[in-house]
Formats: C-alpha cells, sequence, structure tokens
C-alpha cells in the first residue's frame, strides 16, 4: 500500500450563508470551530442543507490519492449508525481500503457543519462525536506497517485519547506525513506540533499562517530558513502567492492557476496534500509534485464540497 491515512471520520454538511450569520453567530471565517451537538443542530436548524458527503480532512486527502490511481486506506472511528453506514460506502465506492470494523458507539458519527460565504471561503463547526474517540486499540499496526507512508492531520490532537493512536501509528510508520490543519489547531498545540515537526515527520503540509504561528516567524524568510534547516520536506501554500517546497536547501515554488470559478476553498489544502503525496510516493521531482498538488487544489475548488 502506499499511503495509509489516519484522521477524523467526518460526514460534511454544507450549507451557504451570509457574512452576517458568522457574524450573528460569533464565528470566525475560515477556521474550524469545534461545538457539542445541541450546538451544532442550533447553528443548523435556520439552515438549507446543499450537500452531505463524506469528509474529514485526511480522508478526502486519501480519496484524492485514490483517484490519482494509488493503492490506499484510512482509519477513522464512526458509529454503526446511518450516517457511520454511508461514510464506510462512500469510501469503498472511492476504492479505499477502509481499516476500521464499526460498532455501536455511545456518541454519533462526527458531522462538519461547512458555511460557505458569498467569497467562497469555508468556516466549520464540527462536533466530532466518536471521531474523536479514536484511540491506540483503533490503529491497525499492520496497515500502517505495510505503507510507504503515513498520513495523518493535526486535528486529531483536540482530544486526549487520540494522541495514544497518533503516537501508535507514528512509532510503526516507514515514513509520516502531516497536515498541521487549521490555525487554532496550532495555537492550541504549538509546543506539541513543533517537537513533531522538528523530530517525527518527513512531511510537513501547512499554509502560510499556519507555519507563522507555529514558528512565532516575523517574514516568510523566518520560515524558509527554519524549513531548510530542517532539511525535511515542508510544503506550505500560501492562497494567491501559489505553494512552495522546500527540501533542506532545495526550494521550489509554484504560481496558483489563474481564471479559476471558485465556488468553495473547502478542499483546497486537503487535495493539494493529494496531488503532492502522488508526487512524492511515485518519485516524481518536488517541483512536479508541486505542480500536482495544485493541479488537484484547482479542480475541487471549482466545485462545492471537498470531493472530486
Amino acid at each position: 500500500m502506499k499511503i495509509l491515512g489516519i484522521g477524523n471520520a467526518i460526514v460534511d454538511v454544507i450549507c451557504k450563508v451570509e457574512n452576517s450569520f458568522l457574524k450573528a453567530n460569533e464565528l470566525t471565517k475560515s477556521t474550524m470551530k469545534l461545538v457539542d451537538e445541541p450546538e451544532f443542530k442550533k447553528l443548523l436548524s435556520s439552515l438549507k442543507i446543499e450537500e452531505t458527503v463524506s469528509g474529514g480532512s485526511v480522508a478526502n486527502s486519501i480519496v484524492g490519492l485514490a483517484q490519482l490511481g494509488n493503492k490506499v486506506g484510512f482509519i477513522g472511528k464512526v458509529n454503526s449508525d446511518d450516517l457511520g453506514n454511508k461514510y464506510e460506502i462512500g469510501l469503498k465506492k472511492e476504492n479505499v481500503e477502509y481499516y476500521y470494523s464499526k460498532k455501536k458507539e455511545k456518541l454519533p458519527t462526527g458531522t462538519c457543519l461547512i458555511l460557505i460565504t458569498p467569497d467562497s471561503e469555508r468556516t466549520m463547526c464540527t462536533f466530532l462525536g466518536t471521531a474523536g474517540k479514536i484511540n491506540d486499540s483503533d490503529v491497525d499496526v499492520n496497515a500502517v506497517k505495510k505503507s510507504e507512508i503515513t498520513l495523518l492531520e493535526g486535528y486529531l490532537w483536540d482530544e486526549g485519547d487520540p494522541k495514544k493512536a497518533f503516537d501508535k501509528a507514528i512509532q510503526n510508520s516507514n515514513k509520516v506525513a502531516m497536515s498541521l490543519s487549521d490555525l487554532f489547531c496550532v495555537e492550541r498545540h504549538k509546543t506539541h506540533f513543533l517537537n513533531l515537526v522538528k523530530n517525527k515527520l518527513d512531511v510537513t503540509f501547512a499554509n502560510e499562517q499556519e507555519i507563522t504561528s507555529l514558528i512565532n516567524a516575523k517574514t516568510f524568510d523566518d520560515v524558509i530558513n527554519f524549513a531548510k534547516e530542517l532539511k525535511k520536506i515542508v510544503v506550505i501554500t500560501r492562497g494567491e502567492n501559489g505553494a512552495i517546497a522546500i527540501n533542506g536547501n532545495e526550494v521550489v515554488e509554484c504560481d496558483v492557476q489563474k481564471n479559476l470559478n471558485i465556488v468553495d476553498l473547502t478542499g483546497a489544502g486537503d487535495l493539494f496534500a493529494s496531488g503532492f503525496l502522488h508526487g512524492y510516493v511515485n518519485k516524481l521531482p518536488l517541483k512536479e509534485s508541486l505542480k500536482k498538488g495544485t493541479e488537484m487544489s484547482s479542480k475541487v475548488i471549482q466545485k462545492i464540497g471537498a470531493r472530486l
């Protein structure tokens, strides 16, 4: 197997809203907020659902990799409820091997309310449900060992038990890639994340805000210098400034694609990681991997939802 993803198994509920809805509910645009079930239901009560689709950051990346023809798998915790069943079917339909046996849990399958404002930005309210209870016994060590790379997400750090799952996966992995996930996520776990980036990860994905916050950088040159010294791969997306990949002294950049009809930025980072990792596991040069990431991310932002 090329890549095994371990992440929050979340069903995305996509709704279009005005900026005033974010303001009224004290939500910060373009970030992810963790909510409980009552708050989730309250937010959803006045909205029209555009689409419901299996999601979760790493799961989206893994589906993208499968669509590019790679042999991939995923571990994420769902309940054996209606959404959990749909989630599993959704993965299998995309030729993703699902290394998790679902059973009846106390908490329902996790859901994420994705609010799309007229500027195509996405703001997320996540009720983790049982996804946030993934623990070390849910990690199939054999699946980890037979995979070339394990892909993890920063979001997994938001509860106690997932850290054990995280550590078990890293200890048994051949190589580890991880996305820093979200600015608030980085700020909540800064010391842990910095340790991971410096000592445990082979490939780090971040956007400019996340990596700048992680190392308290004053300028983007600080970020580049930090990444060069790591002697590992750091891939940074920079919005309209394109993307940059750094591996020791090798620094390559790729511009954004122009004249796109952008409708929803939800899966941009997830599908960017798909494209880059596709290049990486198939031994393409750094520049080609970066281009593939940009191409995948350009496709997904021209449709609603995080999957092609």
